[in-house]
């Protein structure tokens, strides 16, 4: 359906129920989510799936009953799908986005400093890890881009306005239920979001706001359906959806989250062995007679003819564990395409060249590689709805706004050996020097007035070149 076939159905009820069916996706299970990301909801601390031991204590002859101890087991989560996802929002967004753009003339120069003047404004660096962050926790997430109206004009965006764009992030996390609306082409015409909020009556009200790039609807729920709220629908003044909204198929961690399970399990498992063998323990036969005091060195201990004490020990068992630990490990960060970089792993690397670097982070590489086909779209929608508003903002700047290409470029975090790359660039320019005394002198960072340090060295510099003329002495 078309957004004026959806808004001219019968009734509240029928638009709003048209409006929640045009997801191709289905809604994401926040339930299962946040199980995945707080290890507290893991099936290791779940009682029912992993119960406290009942141990018989003894008999109680007087009532006629058996006695019964509550032993609690072990349960070791472990926070790998908390720590998978931060690492893989790291190598997306550890270095900030670059917005490529070759303007053309004056008012071009004037359109790219404004955006990136409402990118840094809106902290847009801190924003794409948020964002990630939901989208690989939850499936998805949307951001809400929207004017504030200040009391002074201001000329934050190299232009004076009374306005100022602001951003929302919407996402399951914090409750909102989002329906985005596609076509038959796969365009989205409409996008919604289902709300609750809580008003001077201490109630829930439940809300339901629609986007769409002619009108902003907001509906209440009744006890009939829906109703609209006073005031709305009001026009969309940048005649853009002002949502930018991303999503993927499978939550991060879910194609590994049973081998994380199974880790748990198998860690617990062995966490309760050790607590009842890791004591020693001795294995008597016969009659002891006397045994030796805590301490006393040369102990003896005295038996009947016959009697043998031996120690028991765990022979095999713990080295099968330790290789399924080992082995699972493995498989957890092959599937995430996540390099293990604990400080156990890297102690042993030394100092490695920039080859090596990269060819240990190339599965990381690669997985960014995969996001960009969500983030390259996303991220120059924002730069479109942007630039939407700054034309509405600055009617001056709106052919220049329309003819300037923006193109979001993700760089993949890497750490990098520095000596490395300047002997290349000093290779490819000649041994050249490729920055200015007065550069190196900011750029090493040591002194807190590097103007003041770069004219002394250029004076104590100019001392040592220097050399006077004067009549020769002459002994007497």
């Amino acid at each position: 359906m078309t957004a004026e076939e959806i808004f001219s159905l019968e009734s509240e009820s029928a638009i709003v129920n048209e409006l929640k069916s045009g997801r191709n996706t289905p809604i994401p299970d926040v339930e299962k989510a946040e199980k995945a990301i707080n290890p507290s909801k893991h099936d290791v601390n779940d009682i029912y799936k992993r119960p406290d031991k009942r141990v018989k204590v003894d008999d109680d002859k007087e009532n006629d009953r058996e006695r019964i101890r509550i032993e609690k087991v072990a349960r070791i989560a472990v926070a790998i799908q908390k720590l998978i996802i931060n690492r893989t929002v790291s190598f997306c967004f550890g270095n900030p986005v670059a917005y490529n753009a070759t303007p053309d003339g004056d008012m071009q120069e004037k359109a790219i400093k404004a955006i990136d003047r409402v990118l840094h404004c809106c902290k847009t660096n801190t924003l794409n890890r948020k964002v990630a962050r939901n989208i690989f926790g939850y499936k998805e997430c949307a951001e809400m881009w929207y004017v504030q109206e200040k009391s002074k004009p201001h000329n934050a965006y190299g232009f004076p306005t009374n306005f100022k764009l602001r951003v929302a992030i919407l996402s399951p996390k914090y409750g909102d239920v989002l329906y985005p609306y596609f076509d038959e082409h796969g365009d989205m015409i409409a996008f919604s979001r289902s709300f609750v909020r809580i008003k001077g009556d201490k109630k829930k009200h439940e809300y339901f706001e629609t986007y769409t790039d002619s009108w902003h609807w907001l509906w209440i729920r009744i006890e009939s359906g829906y109703a609209i709220v006073d005031g709305y629908p009001k026009v969309n003044a940048i005649a853009k959806i002002p949502i930018v909204y991303g999503n993927q198929e499978k939550f991060e961690t879910e194609d590994f989250d049973n081998l994380i399970d199974r880790l748990e399990k198998l860690l617990s498992n062995f966490a309760d062995t050790n607590d009842y063998h890791a004591s020693p323990k001795i294995f008597v036969t016969g009659q002891i007679i006397g045994f030796a005091q805590k301490g006393e060195s040369g102990a003896v201990v005295q038996g009947e003819e016959g009697a043998t004490m031996q120690y028991v020990s765990w022979q095999n068992a713990p080295e099968s564990v330790k290789l399924e630990i080992e082995t699972l490990l493995k498989l957890i960060y092959t599937i995430s395409q996540t390099p293990d970089i604990s400080f156990e792993n890297v102690k042993g690397l030394g100092a490695i060249s920039g080859v090596a670097l990269k060819l240990l982070f190339m599965d990381a590489h690669l997985k960014v590689q995969d996001k960009m086909e969500m983030f390259g779209d996303y991220l120059q929608r924002r730069v479109n709805v942007i630039k939407a508003y700054l034309a509405q903002l600055n009617p001056n700047l709106e052919d220049a706004l329309d003819e300037l290409e923006v193109e979001p470029e993700i760089t993949p975090y890497m750490p990098t050996s520095e000596i490395e790359e300047i002997n290349m660039w000093l290779a490819a320019n000649g041994n050249k020097p490729l920055v200015s005394q007065k550069a190196s002198v900011k750029g090493a960072n040591l002194t807190q007035d590097p103007e003041k340090d770069f004219e002394q060295i250029q004076e104590e510099a100019s001392a040592e070149n220097s050399f006077s003329i004067g009549e020769p002495v002459i002994d007497a």
